[in-house]
């Protein structure tokens, strides 16, 4: 069990420093507009992908939030990360930034199971409040 809420806290920290944190304190840089643009997107998406990613982190470090919450915001960091790496593939080709997001996702798919694991083996102790 100790292990699984370890594993939990270490993915999801990183998941909410580098989805959360990160995008909160850059998106409204030249640099973070200029990669919305170079992948072909309104300069109105990266604001919102910020408010997107930064709720969904939010949903997934406070215990408090309903699983049914939780479960969303997994979905939605899924999909970004989905849709990033082939945004930037279809783009810029197979590079770095193509398979980037998707360690990511690995590490978020790492977050979910150990979420998981915690609330099958210890329902009585979840990590979040249940609906």
């Amino acid at each position: 069990m100790k292990k699984h809420k370890i594993t939990f806290w270490v993915t999801t920290t990183i998941i909410f420093l580098f989805e959360g944190v990160m995008p909160a304190l850059t998106s409204h840089t030249e640099m973070a507009r200029a990669a919305i643009s170079h992948l072909g997107y309104p300069a109105y998406f990266g604001p919102m992908l910020m408010i997107f990613k930064v709720s969904g982190t939010i949903a997934l470090i406070i215990p408090a939030i309903p699983r049914r919450v939780k479960e969303w915001a997994y979905a939605g960091l899924a999909f970004d990360f989905i849709a990033a790496s082939v945004s930037n593939s279809v783009v810029d080709g197979f590079g770095f930034n193509t398979f980037f997001p998707l360690i990511f996702l690995g590490i978020l798919i790492l977050s979910y199971i150990s979420l998981e694991k915690i609330d099958r083996y210890s329902p009585s102790s979840s990590l979040q409040a249940t609906v």
